[in-house]
């Protein structure tokens, strides 16, 4: 049977009805209500008129009317969209733009960010509550049968591109089909309880958020992060599985009474967009408890493509270099270092760039064919933009990005897009954007400023400026200015040069 997000629940339906499937807010779905559930979405999704290949649009933060939405489109070929509910209302708009979504489903509280006109062209609109629910609730619960191919498309997710403009990446049913290997190899099963804590919008929620619901395991789902309630609900639910950033597994280390909570239950805690420090990794396994593993993927690679397995998570160890790599490719991933000028692969230890081969890879850039003949090169290799060099036994230690990128948080900002939205402002002549060290983030925006001669505008207004065009957490979070940007012989700003002063005698982490 073809993989599809929509045969997950009909499977599980059948052969374990009554198990758990989904826990939000103390209400817990099982497979056949969520079965239910999504069929009735499918049918009123129809009764509008949508067709496979149409596009449904959901921002909002966690909702379990997420999967609802999820499987629902996929038993009729539409396609979810995901939308960053952190991001600002023209930000939105141009993705909504992009997408075309026939239908925009939105939380309550994230209603304004759809107030500007520009946001909603041709497109209905739903609010989570007690319009959404009675609109499910007046379809039929009957599957409408639809199974699709492995190559169609059902998730389209926007990632920032370097110029800043939104890229949809277009995920099939045979790149999510990984999810289920990838919970297998994380030792999940349909007795785990897995907590996902990440947005539904990124591939870190939605895509892990089905890894043990793939293996008819039970799902506890949160609003948002936040570490008080994560520690709490890991006791009550008896969670075994769950991903963070590393910052947020230092936010729950902080969390009241995390010392004196029954954590017990934890099997692996996997981390990802940066590598855990030693101290903080010590700390974190004699709290919890547990086994942990670090992930490396990408939208593009429809979620973990590389592991550092729990085995080499260990710091006293004659092989504790380890921990500065984000491990080895799976099985079903073949990856390579590249020289990006020469196109061959690089010598064990010269840094290089990734290339990744895999089902998982992006079927392209939606709308974008240019910008996916870029990424997808012959043989259909993806070439990620992430710099690395890769040990004798095959281990990848992430160098730098090509791409100038900062992971602040676990979330990716390119410093091209903030450039942009400050170099309208008329009192700057040059702006360059870096990321410097951060003790709660890892690392912060910070925009290196050249300012208009007799211009007497402050830090703050720049900071407030740039925050009225672009979400909060891409804005600089501290402003410097000076007379002159370093530059080489071709004009082109060496960051590099920006970022030593503040990383100096410290380990930046750039994956």
């Amino acid at each position: 049977m073809t993989y599809t997000l929509g045969n997950i629940v009909r499977e599980f339906a059948r052969s374990t009805p009554d198990a758990p499937a989904l826990t939000f807010e103390g209400e817990t779905l099982t497979f056949a209500q969520l079965n239910v559930r999504s069929s009735r979405v499918a049918n009123a999704l129809s009764a509008q008129g949508l067709v496979a290949g149409d596009r449904v649009a959901v921002l909002s933060k966690n909702a379990p009317e997420f999967f609802d939405l999820a499987m629902g489109c996929s038993k009729i070929g539409a396609i979810l969209v995901g939308l960053n509910w952190r991001l600002a209302a023209p930000e939105i708009a141009v993705i909504v733009a992009d997408a075309a979504p026939s239908m925009i489903v939105v939380g309550a509280t994230e209603r304004h960010l759809l107030a500007s006109d520009d946001a909603e062209p041709a497109s209905r609109i739903i609010v989570f509550g007690e319009e959404f629910d009675a609109w499910r609730d007046s379809a039929s619960a009957h599957d409408p049968a639809h199974v699709g191919e492995s190559d169609d498309v059902t998730l389209l997710l926007y990632t920032s591109g370097t110029t800043g403009l939104p890229k949809g990446v277009m995920l099939t049913n045979a790149g999510m089909s990984y999810t289920a290997q990838l919970g297998q190899a994380w030792k999940m099963s349909a007795d785990s309880v897995n907590l996902v804590a990440m947005p539904l919008f990124h591939i870190g929620g939605i895509g892990y958020g089905t890894s043990t619901m793939a293996l008819g395991g039970h799902t506890v789902v949160m609003r948002e992060f936040d570490p008080i309630a994560v520690v709490d609900a890991i006791a009550k639910h008896g969670v075994t599985h769950s991903f963070f950033v590393p910052a947020a597994i230092q936010a729950m280390l902080a969390a009241p009474g995390v010392r004196a909570a029954d954590l017990s239950s934890l099997e692996l805690l996997s981390y990802g967009a940066s590598p855990i420090g030693d101290a903080l990794l010590r700390e974190a396994i004699d709290v919890f408890g547990c086994d942990f593993t670090q992930a490396y993927g990408m939208t593009e690679t429809s979620g973990t493509v590389v592991g550092l397995p729990a085995e080499d998570h260990d710091p006293d160890g004659d092989r504790a270099h380890l921990l500065r790599s984000c491990g080895r490719a799976f099985p079903w991933v073949e990856l390579r270092v590249i020289d990006p000028t020469t196109l061959d692969d690089v010598p064990v230890g010269d840094v290089g760039e990734i290339w990744i081969r895999s089902g998982m890879v992006t079927a392209g850039y939606w709308n974008k064919p240019e910008a996916t003949a870029e990424a997808i090169v012959d043989g259909g290799w993806l070439r990620t933009g992430d710099a690395a060099f890769q040990d004798d036994e095959g281990y990848i230690f992430l160098f730098d990005r090509f791409k100038d990128m900062i992971v602040s948080g676990g979330e990716n900002i390119y410093p091209a897009e903030v450039e942009n939205a400050m170099a309208d402002h008329p009192d700057i002549s040059e702006v360059a954007v870096i990321g410097v060290p951060d003790e709660r983030w890892g690392e912060t925006p910070k925009a290196i400023v050249v300012l208009r001669i007799g211009s007497a505008v402050t830090q703050q207004e720049l900071v407030e400026f740039t925050q009225t065009r672009l979400a909060k957490y891409k804005c600089p979070t501290s402003i410097e200015f000076t007379d002159v940007l370093p530059r080489n012989a071709s004009g082109k700003v060496l960051k590099k040069d920006l970022r030593q002063v503040y990383w100096h005698g410290r380990d930046r982490a750039v994956n």
